[in-house]
């Protein structure tokens, strides 16, 4: 288990919801990944992520899908692609990532809270 946190804490790490508007392979990564690119909605805009996710996931079948990233974390080069956003996953029994999603439709940008 991980170190307590107080909530204020907490509500510096800014998760939000966003749906993906494209996906490229990244066959140049050093690890399998996918390029991601998320539209955050107004506040926020569309951002870019590099994401391990492969396994489970088809770049077609990304188009459209919401995901939830860290949008506050400075952006992390990855090889030649600047990587914008932390897209969330959990690992399976494998350690394959399975994306971190709302289960109903929300507006792009919403917040976890």
């Amino acid at each position: 288990m991980s170190e307590t946190i107080d909530f204020d804490q907490f509500l510096v790490v800014d998760i939000r919801v966003g749906t993906v508007i494209a996906a490229d392979p990244y066959p140049e990564a050093r690890k399998p990944a996918i390029k991601l690119t998320i539209d955050f909605g107004d506040e926020i805009g569309v951002r870019k992520s590099s994401a391990q996710i492969t396994f489970h996931y088809r770049t077609d079948a990304l188009v459209g899908r919401q995901v939830a990233a860290v949008v506050n974390f400075p952006p992390r080069q990855i090889g030649k692609f600047m990587s914008e956003v932390l897209t969330l996953g959990f690992p399976d029994a494998d350690g394959s990532v399975v994306l971190f999603a709302p289960d109903i439709p929300v507006a792009n940008g919403a917040r976890l809270f």
